[in-house]
């Protein structure tokens, strides 16, 4: 990606999240010299250095390697990770985090000095270059600076929020995977109940999300719009929705989005008290 042209990228932290991102930074062709990551568990770590990355426990030797700072490690510690790389933090790097429910205020805290802070919900979806990313910036994260951020996810959407919506992202987006994963495997299980195969019922199933994901995005049309034109009159389709609305499809994903925002938001309070 042009806004990463010439700069290298450390991660704190080589978790699931993580290695997504480098795995998708490694597709879009940026070289495995520009990354470098930290992880206290030698299995994160040899994941990574069997794809090329260079991989330390040390926090503090990928700060003084790197131009952008990507804070991959459990909200709880941030602020330990940050302040164990204090010795190499530079006034002129980009933190960028994705940290769930980590206000910027408690990263900026966790810095020995002023600096430029992105914080961002991503989601596993950038392992295939398809993220759906929310990110908000201090004053000192300038566009150019935002654009970089934007590029570390290497491809997708990424939107630019207030930091107040970011609990809302992380509930729609960020967890989203899980529920879509779930909606995909129910399905196929009834395909399943219905007489298909395993195999053929699970490749319908996920062939039809991406399908009528891909129609929304392409078209732009209001979900509920495309929803109506499947649905004729005294068919097949209204009676599968009439048994969704019956069981509360509807408002069992809200209710999952809900609670996935609350749970954010107290991840979020937890990290600032810690400050």
């Amino acid at each position: 990606a042009t806004a990463l042209a010439g700069k290298s990228i450390g991660f704190l932290g080589a978790g699931a999240m993580a290695s997504a991102m480098i795995q998708g930074l490694l597709r879009a062709g940026v070289s495995t010299e520009s990354l470098c990551a930290s992880d206290p568990f030698a299995g994160s770590r040899e994941r990574l250095q069997q794809l090329g990355v260079h991989a330390t426990e040390s926090n503090a030797d990928v700060a003084a390697k790197s131009d952008i700072i990507v804070v991959a490690v459990k909200p709880n510690v941030v602020e330990t990770a940050l302040r164990s790389a204090w010795s190499h933090l530079k006034r002129e790097q980009l933190v960028v985090s994705i940290a769930a429910g980590v206000k910027i205020e408690t990263i900026e805290a966790a810095c020995p000095f002023p600096m430029r802070v992105v914080r961002t919900m991503p989601n596993v979806a950038c392992l295939v270059g398809e993220a759906a990313v929310g990110m908000a910036r201090n004053e000192r994260a300038t566009p150019d600076y935002a654009r970089a951020a934007e590029a570390l996810f290497a491809g997708g959407v990424c939107v630019e929020v207030a930091e107040k919506d970011l609990d809302a992202v992380t509930a729609v987006s960020g967890s989203g995977p899980a529920y879509v994963f779930l909606f995909v495997e129910a399905l196929a299980d009834a395909g399943v109940r219905a007489g298909l195969s395993r195999q053929v019922a699970v490749k319908l199933a996920a062939q039809t999300v991406k399908g009528a994901a891909a129609m929304q995005i392409s078209t732009g049309t209001h979900p509920a719009v495309l929803k109506d034109q499947v649905c004729s009159p005294g068919g097949t389709t209204i009676a599968g929705v009439e048994a969704l609305e019956r069981n509360g499809f509807r408002f069992a994903a809200m209710s999952a989005v809900a609670a996935a925002a609350q749970r954010s938001a107290e991840m979020g309070t937890a990290a600032a008290a810690q400050k």
